[in-house]
């Protein structure tokens, strides 16, 4: 039975729309209904990615072992119910938890689906079919924040809108069919000291420190721009996705034809220059500029890294890879939207991206000084 690639590609759209327009309101919805700055928004924003990234190797590792389908289907619901959630929660507690359930079913959404979307790939084209498929969850967290700020109207409209998301995103895989190729290798999980193979860690770290620069403009850019009253806070996230989906349409063939250590060291780098000019912006220009640069620099390391771990671990236990390099980056999300939030009441805005920046020079300098050979796995 052939994969339903394109049906799980949008399912995981849908998914993912819904996860970005939450990220798109919640800056602006907790100080409102809930009181609190920069540190509580944060909060909110960057929690959901704590069960993200504990969910994603589970869920690969469940995949891997033929339970893709039950696993998507479960992510599609807890991230639908995660959604109702935050529309109900009385106080800043339940809107944590909501949020959490929700970073859980994105988690099971996604990682359980790439290995089964890569179950019908060839060994030769699986890393361009992770990055191909990976544009699913990238488009979703770009374009979910330009679906949410077109909505008119109370706010709570927007959280329907991502609860109908996620339950579009259940129906689409609801009627698929269970691959039987899949089901031959029920049974066959490992040991939990399989769930980190070898060769993972080092891409997953040079993705978390990414991760931590995407983290701090999804928190803190619509607050830095409003405390400025620069006047470009209502779609400055929808330039930053312009800027990211232009790139990673166009750009994606540059990481098989020069690898992904040369793109990630130079989208990184490029990433570095715009949080800077991020955080020194006096006008809506210069800011608007540093914000589609920010898109740029971002749209290409996660196909970079895919690249990179895929080849350290030669194609084996895709899934189960794929989720826990990817955790690394929920992880720097993480830590960017309570990290960033509290240097930003601290310090300020500008000092909280110039730590970002930081970040990704870090990223930069380990990205030079990863071995060249891939790791053998264990």
């Amino acid at each position: 039975m052939t994969v339903p690639v394109r049906r799980l590609w949008v399912a995981v759209l849908c998914g993912y729309l819904a996860f970005g327009a939450a990220l798109q309101v919640l800056p602006a919805y907790v100080p409102e209904k809930f009181g609190g700055g920069a540190l509580a928004s944060g909060t909110a924003v960057g929690i959901a990615f704590l069960a993200t990234a504990c969910g994603r190797p589970f869920a690969g590792w469940l995949a891997d072992a033929g339970r893709s389908r039950p696993v998507v289907i479960a992510g599609g619901v807890l991230a639908a119910v995660g959604g109702l959630g935050q529309l109900l929660a009385p106080d800043l507690v339940m809107l944590l938890v909501a949020r959490l359930v929700m970073g859980a079913g994105e988690a099971a959404l996604f990682s359980a689906a790439l290995p089964w979307v890569l179950s019908g790939a060839r060994t030769s084209e699986r890393g361009k079919l992770a990055g191909w498929f990976g544009l699913s969850m990238w488009g979703g967290l770009a374009v979910g924040p330009v679906l949410a700020g077109a909505v008119s109207g109370p706010i709570r409209l927007v959280w329907w809108m991502v609860i109908g998301l996620c339950v579009v995103s259940v129906g689409l895989v609801f009627t698929t069919r269970q691959d039987p190729s899949q089901l031959v290798s029920l049974g066959r999980i490992g040991g939990v000291r399989e769930l980190v193979p070898v060769g993972v860690p080092l891409p997953g770290t040079i993705l978390g420190l990414a991760a931590y620069c995407y983290g701090t403009v999804a928190a803190l850019l619509v607050l830095r721009l409003r405390a400025d009253h620069l006047g470009t806070d209502g779609f400055a996230l929808s330039v930053f996705a312009g800027a990211f989906l232009l790139l990673r349409f166009a750009g994606s063939p540059l990481v098989d034809r020069y690898g992904g250590r040369v793109v990630a060291v130079s989208t990184v780098a490029v990433e570095v220059v715009a949080l800077v000019v991020i955080a020194r912006a006096g006008t809506p220009v210069a800011a608007l500029v540093g914000t589609a640069f920010a898109g740029f620099g971002m749209a290409l390391i996660y196909p970079a890294c895919v690249s990179m771990t895929l080849d350290r671990v030669r194609g084996l236990r895709p899934g189960v890879s794929m989720g826990v390099m990817t955790s690394f980056w929920d992880l720097g999300v993480l830590a960017a939207g309570p990290l960033g939030g509290l240097i930003a009441e601290r310090a300020g805005f500008p000092a909280a991206f110039l730590v970002a920046a930081g970040a990704g020079v870090a990223c930069v300098v380990v990205l030079l000084r990863m071995p060249r050979r891939a790791v053998s796995p264990r």
